[in-house]
């Protein structure tokens, strides 16, 4: 059995490694040169300061060169930007970039790969009969279990939660609602103690006990936990359902589509890797770069 052993380093680690080879080229396409540093770069406007694993590196360095090949494509194309794409795309991230930073050209490289991008999609469509045949055969992925919707009053202290308790066994659902808006400490007090409909495994265990033996209208023994004590109530149990096909076609379509945009580009990029003239060498990368094997 082959054993992968991999670092994990924090990203400031990583770069200060980098900066030491930073003119090293790790990547040529076409007229294109990017070296040691281009990449980190990358990375840290991929990942921020992330923790990172070599072999999550070496991942991020395939879509590097992967982009950087749609880049190459794109230009050989004589695809550019608009000035209103650009001005488009600043405007859109205002939020995030200092006002009136200059931007050189590379600050645009992923908007024109997107456009590229957009010339290999365009056309990709989803037809019904793949939705219908999908949902045949993968009914089981809309099978809903059993989901409870829970309202919870949530206490500082046991002695205020068990008076409340007291208070509320007979009460309605009104009066639960209004002690809920009153005197519960919880962030979902303003909506009469709504919590949300959950199913197994969405609340933590013994929680999740508690509400679940509990018939619909029934509320629960005061329950401890590092929030506070809680009184729940289960408003309405939810037997498990079948969605219909026509309730999970957009999320089937979505996940079609997402393949298939997928297949299109991989496939696209194959093929730039037979026709545009380029090379790798990540060997001389500031990590050991590990082969992403099938």
């Amino acid at each position: 059995m082959r054993v992968i052993r991999t670092a994990i380093l924090p990203l400031t680690l990583l770069l200060a490694a980098a900066a030491a080879g930073a003119d090293r080229v790790v990547l040529k396409v076409e007229a294109a040169v990017f070296t040691n540093g281009d990449f980190f770069r990358y990375v840290r406007a991929t990942a921020g300061e992330d923790t990172l694993s070599d072999v999550s590196l070496s991942r991020l360095f395939d879509r590097y060169v992967e982009e950087n090949l749609l880049l190459g494509a794109a230009r050989r194309q004589g695809l550019a930007l608009t000035q209103k794409e650009k001005s488009d795309y600043l405007a859109k991230l205002a939020g995030e970039s200092p006002a009136g930073e200059a931007k050189d050209e590379r600050f645009f490289d992923g908007l024109l790969i997107e456009k590229y991008t957009h010339q290999i999609i365009k056309d990709i469509r989803v037809e019904d009969r793949e939705i219908s045949t999908y949902y045949e055969e993968h009914k089981k992925e809309f099978l809903l279990s059993e989901r409870v919707k829970v309202s919870q009053i949530l206490l500082e202290t046991e002695d205020k939660a068990v008076a409340v308790l007291r208070e509320l066994e007979k009460a309605s659902e009104e009066t639960f609602r209004e002690t809920a808006r009153e005197k519960s400490s919880g962030p979902e007090a303003f909506k009469g103690g709504e919590m949300g409909i959950f199913k197994n495994g969405d609340l933590p265990f013994e929680m999740e006990k508690a509400v679940f033996s509990l018939e619909e209208g029934r509320l629960s023994p005061v329950f401890e936990s590092s929030y506070g004590y809680h009184i729940f109530r289960v408003d309405k149990k939810f037997p498990p359902q079948l969605l219909s096909e026509q309730e999970a076609a957009p999320a089937i379509r979505i996940k079609i589509l997402d393949r298939k945009v997928q297949e299109a580009v991989a496939s696209h990029v194959a093929g730039l890797r037979t026709t545009l003239n380029w090379g790798s060498a990540p060997e001389k990368l500031s990590f050991p770069y590990q082969r992403n094997l099938p």
